[in-house]
């Protein structure tokens, strides 16, 4: 029995809707970095309120963040496309959260130190955000995964 024949009788996902060895096109992956932005915004702005007390510092850390991490999480995506093992896998999508949750939260300190002028407060945020934004995160990708919108085929091997 194949790998795709066994995750179908596992019923993850039809048959029909595995991707295995797709590519994701530079939309997609800019699709994704929108959407991703607008709930990870919205969890920033909320720790940061609750964290400061102050509703306009938290928006100007939210609002940094939004042209900081379109960008960053963009090329978090690119270089996870380099990566081609199991694109459907959920220890996949839980290892790129994690890798995106660093790259993640040394910005929201950075930001976060910038705004409020404070180690306590920037730390404090930043690992606040850690477990939602994992949890967040991954969420959001095994959605995407559901998703054929901009997936490619995978270029055929020429044989050596």
């Amino acid at each position: 029995m194949s790998p795709i024949e066994k995750h179908n009788r596992a019923g993850h996902l039809p048959l029909e809707k595995i991707h295995l060895g797709s590519v994701e096109s530079h939309a997609r992956a800019l699709a994704k970095a929108v959407t991703w932005r607008i709930v990870g915004t919205a969890d920033t702005f909320l720790w940061s309120w609750l964290i400061t007390g102050d509703p306009k510092g938290a928006g100007a850390i939210a609002g940094l963040e939004t042209l900081t991490k379109i960008g960053l999480f963009y090329l978090h995506e690119r270089a996870w496309r380099l990566i081609r093992w199991s694109p459907n896998a959920r220890l996949r999508s839980l290892l790129k959260a994690f890798s995106w949750r660093v790259v993640g939260s040394l910005d929201t300190f950075g930001l976060s130190f910038l705004v409020t002028g404070s180690l306590k407060h920037a730390s404090a945020i930043a690992a606040a955000e850690v477990i939602t934004k994992i949890a967040l995160y991954y969420l959001h990708e095994r959605a995407w995964r559901r998703i054929a919108w901009g997936r490619l085929e995978a270029p055929a091997e020429t044989p050596a």
